[in-house]
């Protein structure tokens, strides 16, 4: 495990640092809207820190017409309007005719209602004729409903 470890850090600290991926193949843009149901789960022990945890599923129409189910966490703060939350989610469908499956993780800040939010594709998390899938998704909320762009290419 100590090589392992050792190989990781030499393969990253190799890389100059904010090397962005440049995919092989065309960027495409998928659009369209979800409908998602956020489930709260009981709250853990104090030890692990005071965050709240939900369980997401997922109804995505568009040129992503797909399923998906997550897992997120929050914290709220002392400040109304500010808290963050992380989220993983694999989402299960098609993709401009393309049946497969990815990983989405999510990082998301809110501070005086303001929200910022990263969602990008995991590497390598891609199946079926999504293997090889890179990209990043834009979630807008407008007017309480949820629409998505994910920008992505295929190898």
């Amino acid at each position: 495990m100590k090589h392992l470890f050792v190989l990781l850090v030499l393969v990253f600290a190799a890389r100059p640092t904010g090397a962005a991926y440049t995919p092989k193949e065309a960027t495409m843009t998928a659009r369209g809207t979800f409908d998602v149901k956020v489930t709260p789960q009981p709250a853990d022990d104090t030890a692990g820190g005071a965050f709240s945890r939900f369980f997401l599923a997922k109804e995505l129409q568009g040129d992503l017409a797909a399923t998906s189910h997550g897992h997120m966490m929050a914290a709220e703060t002392a400040v109304e309007g500010s808290a963050a939350y992380v989220a993983l989610e694999r989402v299960t469908g098609t993709l401009h005719g393309k049946q497969g499956s990815f990983i989405l993780q999510h990082r998301g800040t809110m501070r005086g209602g303001d929200y910022v939010m990263d969602v990008t594709v995991v590497p390598d998390s891609g199946t079926g004729e999504l293997t090889g899938i890179a990209g990043r998704m834009t979630i807008i909320l407008e007017g309480g409903k949820h629409s998505y762009e994910l920008e992505y290419s295929i190898e």
